[in-house]
């Protein structure tokens, strides 16, 4: 049984994966719609509530597929995680995942924290760091993927737990997090392969 459950959940991580890269893949080819239409509108200052744009394709009652541009815009400023500081987040759950769009402002910094659940992360737009425990501070952009499986550190003798991030730059990051009920690399960095 414990086998079938990680070939499942490695799976489910296989198909995310494979989702993004040809989702980035078709993000970089040019697209009939304005410019303007694509980016997130997200205030610098982080003060007002944002909203980042989507294409939902979906089936009429016919069996016919459509495409509609949709936008995520429940956004509600609320930390993450312990010790974390507030930033947009948009969190839809859904039977066996949930995935959040977080809008980090310019000049977030998430002090000390671990990962509520164990995640994947990918950044749609702007650019983020993470630092961990051990001292590497790793800067990351669209196209970059990081998982977040730090649950369960212990606090150094600075206080430190888990890993601090924040935003890069002069734009905000918006990341998309796909969040697992359990991390099936737990104590295996790479075990994903």
């Amino acid at each position: 049984m414990q086998r079938r459950t990680k070939g499942l959940v490695l799976a489910g991580a296989a198909l995310v994966l494979a989702a993004f890269i040809v989702g980035a893949a078709c993000y970089a080819q040019p697209r009939p719609e304005p410019p303007a239409a694509s980016p997130p509108t997200v205030p610098a200052a982080g003060k007002d509530k944002p909203t980042v744009p989507y294409w939902h394709v979906w089936t009429d009652d016919k069996g016919v597929s459509h495409q509609k541009r949709c936008e995520w815009s429940a956004f509600t400023l609320q930390s993450i995680s312990e010790g974390a500081a507030p930033s947009w987040l948009d969190k839809q759950s859904t039977p066996g995942a949930t995935v959040l769009v977080v809008v980090q402002p310019v000049g977030w910094v998430g002090e000390w924290h671990e990962n509520p659940k164990p995640q994947w992360i990918i950044p749609l737009s702007g650019r983020w760091f993470v630092e961990t425990m051990d001292g590497k501070r790793v800067e990351m952009g669209p196209g970059e993927v990081s998982f977040g499986g730090d649950q369960h550190t212990r606090p150094d003798a600075q206080g430190r737990k888990g890993h601090r991030s924040g935003t890069v730059g002069n734009q905000p990051s918006v990341n998309l997090i796909v969040q697992l009920e359990k991390d099936p690399f737990a104590g295996q960095p790479c075990g994903f392969k």
